[in-house]
């Protein structure tokens, strides 16, 4: 792991005369950030991500090959995330990975700590934050079926939501609609309301006041959801509480170096549905670089 370099003053001084100069700073170590997702869904972490750290190189790979992961078997799963992330490593050699994908958060993070000498940082359903904002005491997790399948997701509930009525949704085309949308494809808003209607749950006079977006892609359809949701509710975002955990393992810009944001590549280990409104939708996030690293699933 590199190590992140405070401004470190070092006194100059000549041994012959004894004479003190000035300090003299060592510039600060610029990060290299990993960003990855079975897609386009940790764009959303990636946008958090590089507000605060402005000053990080950040590198955004996709697994589209491999996209869905939900309909790969646990098995599968672990072990195209480890190979894809051996791949990546050696490439770019990053001082810290984000997984901003829930389903292989829940199931492979143990396995990338046990690989890899460096700090991964992962998405995992928010539920502790919507036990503790929910006033109805009615939440529910809107992800993939993979993550609502989750002993993880489970253990989270009894742990933090001992006294809500939790309602576990696993949605099989959201994922899918999101990729469409940022791609500038039709998105049919009568499938997005069919999706999400589950997670709103009417129970002796009070409703669902919580719904904890635990799919990283589904906050690129956050607005449609507002307008088409029977009745307003509190939509968690895990995507700021993953940024903060960067800052803290990486610690904070020097203030008083000028932030230069370094070149961003996206990567893909397909892209074979890259268009052209897909790569200005990326050039937007930062990603004006895209390049296929290909890894075929199954190899």
């Amino acid at each position: 792991m590199h190590l992140n370099l405070m401004q470190v003053g070092l006194k100059q001084v000549d041994l012959l005369a004894g004479t003190a100069y000035r300090a003299a700073a060592l510039p600060r170590h610029t990060p290299t950030i990993l960003v990855f997702d079975s897609g386009l869904g940790g764009l959303t972490v990636l946008s958090q991500t590089t507000r605060a750290q402005p000053g990080a190189h950040v590198v955004y790979a996709a697994d589209d090959a491999g996209f869905p992961y939900g309909r790969l078997a646990e098995s599968e799963l672990v072990a195209r995330v480890l190979a894809v992330m051996e791949r990546l490593v050696a490439r770019f050699h990053p001082d810290l990975v984000v997984i901003a994908c829930n389903t292989a958060s829940t199931l492979v993070l143990p396995a990338l700590r046990a690989r890899f000498a460096i700090p991964f940082v992962g998405t995992v359903p928010a539920i502790k934050p919507a036990a503790a904002l929910t006033r109805s005491r009615l939440i529910s997790v809107l992800a993939t079926p993979g993550t609502v399948a989750r002993d993880y997701t489970r253990g989270l509930i009894e742990s933090y939501a001992g006294g809500c009525e939790v309602t576990l949704v696993g949605s099989t085309r959201l994922a899918g609609l999101a990729e469409a949308a940022l791609k500038g494809e039709p998105v049919d808003e009568a499938a997005i309301a069919a999706e999400i209607a589950p997670c709103f749950v009417e129970r002796d006079g009070v409703r669902t006041d919580v719904v904890t977006l635990s799919c990283t892609h589904y906050p690129l359809l956050l607005e449609r959801m507002r307008r088409l949701a029977p009745w307003p509710v509190e939509w968690i975002d895990p995507a700021p509480a993953i940024a903060r955990r960067v800052a803290q393992l990486l610690g904070p810009d020097d203030p008083a170096a000028p932030v230069v944001a370094p070149e961003s590549v996206a990567v893909f280990t397909n892209g074979a549905s890259i268009t052209g409104p897909l790569r200005i939708a990326l050039a937007g996030y930062g990603l004006a670089e895209v390049v296929i690293e290909p890894m075929p699933l199954g190899n």
